[in-house]
């Protein structure tokens, strides 16, 4: 068995590792893999795209002969299934190593089993769970177990909770280093989600500017009563994104030439049902038939507070920026829970806090997620 401090020691810093496969990896888990020889770092690897090598293989393939009777750390149990690449198990085995020691055990039934296939050919595996590295594979973990995309809810606000004057204006509360954050994560994520306030107060784009595209996120537009005008900015740049409008039963039923032109611009028109269900089942919509596996939120208060109160929110990102509002009627970042008792309210954990600039960025995790404290996204 590892010494403790020598196992959380590499373990992070496979972790580390793991983060840079974010945007390429999905729906894959993000990997790390260090291999250690004598104590030192002989070998480094990431999953770098879904489709490719993976953690383990990239790993080995710089540590070479180094590798041989060698540790390998890694994040989540090595796979132990043929499908687009080799079973990782395999390739430790071959590659001759002595011990193994991850993180997080596979959640996925296909690709279980690296423990015992490395235990069976006399490689000691050890299972070491972090709760860093659980909330790395949380993600991973929620697709696999709950078929549902991982939901990060991101915001912008005052110091007194504003995220807009009462007129609507908005542009801009966070400072420029904050705005390029967004668009970095809006480039690795598979899809945008706002709803039609957001689109009449802003006319936004969501698109990834200024930044490399990782993913070509689908922007994703909750529309109840089919509002969405053919000359918005989200229609005119379906181009570059594709778009979907979840609107109501009976809006598509009412307006079926409103959706017919929608859908002839090159837009996919879906009805959900009203309330959390609806909310619920386009989140399986758009894992099951379009695999999206993240979403990044950015909406008003009233599609956060639905969001919320059905529990489909994983993680909260927001940028504090030192303006106060000092206005009673200013939009605030959610509205609609009204709980009545404080142990009512939602709790949420602190993962990370960070300086953006001028203002101060948080990232949150709700308070029942089994996953524990932080490791820094690089964000």
């Amino acid at each position: 068995m590892p010494a403790e401090a020598d196992a959380r020691r590499f373990l992070l810093t496979a972790a580390k590792l793991a983060l840079r496969g974010h945007g390429g990896a999905e729906p894959n888990p993000m990997v790390g893999c260090v291999i250690v020889r004598d104590g030192q770092v002989v070998g480094r690897g990431w999953h770098r795209r879904c489709g490719e090598a993976h953690a383990e293989v990239n790993a080995l393939a710089e540590a070479g002969d180094r590798a041989r009777g060698a540790c390998a750390y890694v994040t989540l149990e090595p796979c132990n299934h043929h499908g687009r690449t080799g079973p990782c198990s395999h390739a430790l085995i071959a590659a001759g190593v002595s011990r193994v020691v991850f993180a997080t055990r596979d959640p996925n039934p296909t690709a279980t089993g690296g423990m015992q296939a490395l235990a069976s050919a006399g490689i000691e595996a050890v299972h070491h769970p972090l709760p860093e590295i659980d909330d790395l594979n949380a993600p991973f973990v929620k697709r696999v177990m709950r078929r549902l995309p991982w939901v990060t809810a991101k915001w912008a606000q005052t110091l007194d909770g504003a995220i807009a004057t009462r007129t609507g204006e908005s542009q801009w509360i966070s400072c420029e280093t904050s705005r390029r954050r967004v668009h970095r994560e809006r480039a690795r994520v598979d899809a945008i989600l706002t709803g039609m306030g957001t689109v009449r107060a802003d006319d936004p784009r969501l698109t990834a500017r200024g930044t490399p595209i990782l993913r070509r996120a689908r922007r994703v537009v909750v529309d109840r009563q089919l509002e969405l005008d053919a000359s918005s900015a989200l229609i005119r740049t379906i181009e570059q994104a594709p778009l979907t409008v979840a609107c109501s039963r009976e809006a598509l039923t009412g307006r079926a030439d409103h959706a017919d032109a929608l859908r002839a611009a090159g837009a996919d028109v879906l009805a959900i049902d009203d309330g959390a269900e609806g909310l619920s089942s386009l989140m399986r919509d758009l894992h099951g038939r379009l695999g999206v596996s993240t979403v990044l939120v950015e909406a008003g208060g009233g599609l956060m507070g639905k969001l919320l109160e059905a529990g489909l929110i994983d993680e909260l990102w927001a940028f504090i920026a030192p303006i106060v509002m000092g206005d009673a009627e200013a939009a605030t970042a959610v509205r609609g829970l009204d709980p009545t008792r404080l142990i009512d309210a939602t709790r949420w954990r602190t993962l990370s806090a960070a300086r953006s600039g001028d203002d101060l960025e948080l990232r949150l995790r709700r308070r029942t997620n089994p996953t524990m404290p932080p490791v820094d996204q690089g964000h």
